[in-house]
C-alpha cells in the first residue's frame, strides 16, 4: 500500500544543512521534500538567491519540493499580520523558485470567539487570494493551541474557505484529544495529504503505527480515496527547532528513543514501511 504513494518528508528532522538532507532522502529511497529548515534557517529567514542555490543542489540530487513547510499562521490573532504577511509573499515566491506546488500553514493562536474566528479567516482567504495568482495550493494543518485544532473547527474553517485543503496530522489529533477516525470522516473531503506522525494519549510521539493515531486504518482511507502524497515528519528526537515547533509540549518519545535525529528518521521512514 505505501508503495502507492509519493513519499515526501521533513528532512531536517535528519539534518540541518541541505546536503545532509538530500542524503539522508536518497538514502531512504524518498523522492521528495516539505521544505521547512535549510542550513540551520527556517525557510522563512531564507533570501531568494538562497532559495535558488537550494534548488540546484535539489536538482543535482534527484530530489523534488512537495511543499513549503512554512510557519504561516503560527502567530497570535492580535499579532502584525501586514509583516507576517509580507513573509508569507516572500515565501510564495521562495516556492516558485523550488518549484514546490503546495504550500503548509496554520490557523494562528488566540482565536478564542466569535470575532476573532471572523479576523481569522478573512486574514486566511488574503492569503488564498495572493497564492492563487502564483498556483500554489495552501494547505491547513490541525495543529495545538491554534483555530483549528480540533476537527470541528478545521471542518468550519474549510467551509468557510473551500479553496484552502487540509493536511491531515494524526499525532496532533491525539495530543489535543480529538479521536482520528471521527475528525477522518468529518474532513476527508477535504484531505489534500498527510503527515506521517502518530502519538500516544499521553502526549508522547511514537513511530507510525505504534500510537493511537489509528495511522494504518487512515493511510487505508487515504488510498481509498485516491491520495497520492505522504509527508514523514517524525518528531522522535530533538532537532533544532523542536522546542519551538511543540511550544515547550511533551515530546517524551518513551522507549523511542535515538542516538540521533538520523537513526531517529531512519526509523521513521521503516516504520511506515512496515505498515504495508
Amino acid at each position: 500500500m505505501i508503495n502507492q504513494f509519493k513519499l515526501c518528508a521533513f528532512a531536517d528532522e535528519a539534518d540541518a544543512m541541505i546536503d545532509g538532507q538530500i542524503k539522508v532522502l536518497n538514502e531512504n529511497g524518498i523522492k521528495y521534500l516539505e521544505m521547512r529548515g535549510i542550513d540551520g534557517k527556517n525557510v522563512s529567514q531564507i533570501s531568494l538567491e538562497e532559495a535558488k542555490a537550494v534548488k540546484k543542489k535539489l536538482d543535482s540530487g534527484g530530489i523534488k519540493v512537495w511543499a513549503i513547510g512554512s510557519p504561516t499562521g503560527k502567530i497570535d490573532i492580535s499579532a502584525d499580520f501586514d509583516n507576517h504577511f509580507e513573509d508569507f509573499k516572500r515565501m510564495i515566491e521562495i516556492a516558485g523558485i523550488v518549484g514546490a506546488s503546495h504550500y503548509r500553514m496554520f490557523s494562528f493562536y488566540g482565536v478564542t470567539d466569535s470575532a476573532k474566528k471572523e479576523k481569522a479567516l478573512s486574514y486566511l482567504q488574503k492569503l488564498i487570494d495572493f497564492a492563487k495568482g502564483y498556483g500554489i495550493v495552501l494547505c491547513h494543518e490541525n495543529e495545538k493551541d491554534i483555530y483549528g485544532e480540533g476537527a470541528a473547527a478545521c471542518l468550519e474553517i474549510h467551509k468557510a474557505l473551500p479553496d484552502l485543503r487540509a493536511i491531515f496530522d494524526p499525532a496532533n489529533f491525539v495530543q489535543v484529544g480529538q479521536d482520528t477516525l471521527e475528525a477522518w470522516e468529518l474532513l476527508e473531503p477535504y484531505v489534500e495529504y498527510m503527515h506521517i506522525k502518530d502519538a500516544r494519549t499521553d502526549g508522547s510521539v511514537v513511530p507510525a503505527g505504534k500510537g493511537d493515531g489509528n495511522v494504518a486504518a487512515l493511510i487505508a482511507k487515504f488510498a481509498a480515496k485516491g491520495g497520492r502524497v505522504l509527508t514523514l515528519e517524525p518528531h522522535l528526537s530533538v532537532f533544532p527547532g523542536l522546542d519551538e515547533l511543540e511550544r515547550g509540549r511533551k515530546h517524551d518519545n518513551g522507549e523511542f528513543v535515538y542516538a540521533s535525529g538520523r537513526a531517529a528518521f531512519d526509523a521513521s521512514v521503516s516504520a511506515l514501511r512496515e505498515i504495508g
